[in-house]
Parts: structure tokens; C-alpha cells; sequence
């Protein structure tokens, strides 16, 4: 089952992330996905003000790193150091030094690794109500995984995938539509576990949302 933010995390993030704390850093704080973090910062700070703080954030944490000269510096030092002991060294590197490790036989398990990336429709739980985009005759508008770059880290096989989203919010889904398009409140989104061999049958495998990519 997915795990949701709670509002307390959710201050507790903001106020880390307003602080100067990176987003690997509040991501290991509080066991999220980086991805999750972002979007939870753009829909609370709003994305002009989100973007402003981690680009001052990121710059202040550039210039409190050691100085790149003194790095090369110390590393310098260390070699200059190993080198001058270097004849003391050679004498260790023996023929006796080294043996031989014979390659392992071992069976090398080639069948797929289940997809870790996605979560059953059975399992994860959503918002009572949530809201899709759809053109003027009510059709859903599917996309290929590949338009999400978020998730293009995935195969060519899933990047190929046909999917819907879905938002949880009324703002963000106006804010992905056009003109041309329409929002639909979902009063009930256990629907989407109702229709899903619908949906299958239509090619669409996955929904994507805010926090987690849903297989059906």
C-alpha cells in the first residue's frame, strides 16, 4: 500500500526544505522518493516560489563546500606523498603477492525481475476523489509513459505503455489541461479498479499519478 505524507511530515518537509536541507536529504529523512518530495513542495510553496528557494538553497550549499583548489591541493599532497615511498612499495608487490581466483560456476537466473516500479491497482490506496482530463466528447486522454519524464528511467517496454492520469487535486489537473479539454471530478476512485479490464482492453496498462505509477 502506498504511503501517504501526513500534514505533520508535510510542515516538517517544508520547513527543511525552506532551511536549506537538499532534497536527498529530507528524501532519507522521511523514507519519500525525491519525486514524491518535489511534488509535494510545488503543490504546497507553489512552482515559482519552490524553484527560488532550491535555487538559493543549492547556491549556498556550493559555496559552503572546500574551496576546489584546496580539494586538488590535499589530493596532490597524497600522491606526491605515495610516490616518494614508492621503491619501499615495490618491494612488497611480489610474484607471491598475487594467486590466481578461479571463475565461479554459477547459474545465472535470466527470468524477468517483477516490476518494481509500479503498483497493483489492488493495492494501493487513493483519495476518495480524484480528477481526470478529458477532450470535449468525454474521451480519456491517454498518454505513452515516455511523455512523463519522471519516469524515464523505465524499459522501452514500459516507456511504451499506454496510460491515463489521474490528480488529486481540482488546481493541478486544470493546470495540465487546454482548451480544448475538459476536467472531470471522480467522486469515487475505487471506479478505476472496477473498470480496469476495460481499461486493458482499450491498451491502457497504467495510471500515473502525483505519487506512485498504478498498473492495473
Amino acid at each position: 500500500m502506498a504511503k501517504r505524507i501526513s500534514e505533520k511530515q508535510r510542515k516538517e518537509i517544508i520547513d527543511d526544505f525552506i532551511n536549506n536541507k537538499s532534497l536527498e536529504e529530507i528524501s532519507r529523512k522521511f523514507n519519500f522518493t525525491k519525486l514524491t518530495i518535489s511534488r509535494h513542495l510545488k503543490k504546497s510553496l507553489g512552482e515559482v516560489k519552490y524553484s527560488e528557494i532550491n535555487k538559493s538553497s543549492k547556491t549556498d550549499r556550493r559555496f559552503s563546500e572546500p574551496n576546489q583548489l584546496d580539494k586538488t591541493k590535499g589530493i596532490s599532497n597524497i600522491v606526491d606523498g605515495l610516490s616518494t615511498d614508492s621503491s619501499t612499495d615495490n618491494d612488497l608487490f611480489t610474484n607471491e603477492s598475487f594467486f590466481e581466483i578461479e571463475p565461479l560456476e554459477l547459474d545465472i537466473n535470466t527470468i524477468q525481475q517483477k516490476d518494481l516500479s509500479s503498483v497493483s491497482i489492488k493495492e494501493v490506496e487513493l483519495p476518495k476523489i480524484v480528477y481526470i482530463v478529458v477532450d470535449k466528447e468525454i474521451e480519456l486522454q491517454t498518454k505513452l509513459l515516455r511523455e512523463f519524464v519522471e519516469w524515464h528511467f523505465l524499459s522501452e517496454k514500459d516507456l511504451n505503455r499506454k496510460t491515463i492520469e489521474i490528480f488529486y487535486d481540482l488546481k493541478s489537473a486544470k493546470r495540465k489541461s487546454t482548451k480544448e479539454q475538459r476536467v472531470i471530478k471522480v467522486p469515487n476512485s475505487d471506479v478505476f479498479k472496477i473498470t480496469a479490464p476495460i481499461l486493458l482492453s482499450r491498451g491502457i496498462s497504467r495510471i500515473v499519478s502525483s505519487e506512485v505509477l498504478i498498473a492495473l
